[in-house]
């Protein structure tokens, strides 16, 4: 019986062991199925994100250029070249490499076409809205939520039908006292009485109370500092790769955003009080002008809309003009040369002018030499570095195809810095704008055709008048003497450009 028992229990040992290894087998051939199947799903999730990639790249005789990584494409190496401070490198690089005309590639997410050289700046520029249209990479439309609702062309159209009222020559003509009186406070108050500063945190100070001041009334000093760091945030990320993930220049521009909508939304309310109880004028801004104006359906703008809009004013209206200012007191201070012709130019207006007179149209009109120098800086370090089209149509541009779609880009650098339009590209010389100027499209720091910058002679305005209340105040020189320059997505000194400033004796 023991014996039996024994055996019986062996036996019963032996089955369970049997059934355990059944069960293992099975375990791990479940296992195994599960990493297959994984394997399996990344492998065609991959083979999509690379199809994906590489499809619109397949289609018959594109221009010679490089698709880059999946989703990235060459995104990294076009953002990081500014970041070095060689923003023309990817640019003559490909140029080099694979045409002087024309290249393909694919950046921020988009298969792309960089069109480089005046030819063809001149195509693009002349065939707005019949090949080309405009275009905003999806950073932008997820900065400005409005834009989601209809999209950034039809945005841009809007922006366009509005501003002419406000930057025809009429308005522009008395914008310069104002401007003035803003430059004087602006130097009086943050520059004098200082031996070391910073210039291009009070370079966008100055361009941005201008542009709270001409769009929005805003002048109180406190409000207009509050946005100050958002709108530095939201111009950094504005232009980036669009991962919307905590710490990144994406989601720090969206919280910026967001956070300045909000106050302007407040700002906005305010008004439409104050027009309604008589307090403002319907005409002194374009904020009032945005308030009060219909579409042909008879249908006004929300808040939000508004809000929206100002918001892409305000950067438009002072990032770029910051920059141009920031550098030619860099210039200035390294071209003493320079720095006494813009002076003595700058000294015979204030000369001409009554104890506390401001100046006027014809004052700026009499900068020439100025204006001239304020353009070389633009050729040398350009506010506007390009800017996005999308194909609307599929069309032949120098015997290559362009698909529908595509997204094109056009270079200023590629212009700006190249030996074929201007001699010794490196070369300081403000002669260049003497006379007829610079060949057409090679010129381009504020775009071209239908397209240009509207708001291109209010830039031609603050400069101006900022180098004028600057000059005949002080000389200055350069704390850092070989500071770099970065591209993020503006140009700008990499130690925002500390300078020791020498007053004139009286």
């Amino acid at each position: 019986m023991f014996w039996q028992g024994r055996d019986c229990g062996y036996k019963l040992g032996a089955k369970a062991e049997q059934s355990h290894r059944k069960s293992m087998v099975m375990e791990n051939n479940l296992y195994l199925s599960v990493l297959l199947l994984l394997v399996w799903l990344a492998s065609l999730s991959l083979f999509l994100v690379l199809y994906k990639h590489r499809s619109p790249f397949m289609a018959a005789n594109l221009p010679p250029g490089a698709t880059g990584y999946p989703w990235i494409g060459e995104s990294l190496e076009f953002l990081s070249s500014g970041w070095k401070g060689e923003p023309e490198k990817f640019i003559f690089d490909r140029m080099m490499k694979y045409s002087s005309n024309v290249f393909k590639t694919s950046i921020l997410g988009e298969p792309a076409v960089v069109l480089c050289g005046a030819s063809s700046n001149k195509f693009l520029f002349s065939n707005e809205n019949k090949l080309v249209a405009a275009w905003w990479p999806k950073s932008v439309n997820k900065v400005f939520p409005t834009t989601l609702q209809t999209n950034s062309k039809l945005e841009s159209k809007k922006m366009r039908q509005l501003l002419p009222q406000f930057l025809k020559p009429e308005a522009l003509q008395r914008y310069v006292p104002i401007m003035d009186s803003l430059a004087n406070s602006h130097f009086a108050s943050l520059w004098d009485n200082n031996s070391q500063l910073y210039v291009y945190p009070l370079a966008k100070r100055y361009t941005f109370s201008l542009a709270c001041r001409l769009f929005m009334s805003l002048e109180d000093a406190n409000q207009v500092a509050r946005f100050e760091n958002p709108f530095h945030l939201l111009a950094s990320g504005i232009i980036s790769l669009p991962i919307d993930l905590p710490g990144t220049a994406f989601n720090k521009a969206i919280k910026a955003a967001n956070s300045i909508r909000k106050d302007l939304l407040e700002i906005i309310r305010q008004r439409k009080l104050d027009l309604a109880q008589g307090k403002a004028s319907p005409t002194q801004d374009i904020l009032s002008h945005m308030l009060l104006t219909s579409d042909h359906d008879g249908l006004f703008m929300t808040e939000l809309d508004i809000a929206d809009k100002i918001l892409g004013l305000l950067i438009g209206g002072h990032d770029t003009a910051s920059a141009a200012c920031t550098f030619i007191v860099k210039y200035l201070a390294e071209l003493p040369h320079i720095y006494h012709q813009v002076y003595q130019e700058q000294m015979e207006i204030a000369k001409s002018k009554l104890q506390g007179e401001l100046l006027n149209w014809d004052d700026i009109n009499r900068m020439k030499y100025s204006w001239n120098v304020a353009c070389e800086v633009m050729r040398i370090a350009p506010p506007l570095q390009g800017g996005f089209r999308e194909a609307i149509n599929d069309f032949i541009f120098n015997g290559f195809s362009i698909p529908k779609g595509w997204k094109l880009y056009w270079s200023a650098n590629s212009t700006h810095k190249n030996p074929e339009y201007f001699p010794e590209p490196e070369k300081f010389d403000p002669s260049r704008f003497e006379g007829e100027g610079p060949a057409p499209y090679t010129f381009v720091p504020f775009g071209g055709g239908p397209r240009m910058c509207p708001g291109k002679e209010y830039a031609r305005l603050e400069i101006l008048v900022f180098m004028h209340n600057l000059v005949k105040r002080y000389k200055w020189e350069k704390l850092i003497p070989d500071e770099k320059i970065i591209v993020d997505p503006l140009p700008i000194p990499a130690n925002n450009l500390p300078i020791r400033l020498h007053p004139h004796k009286p």
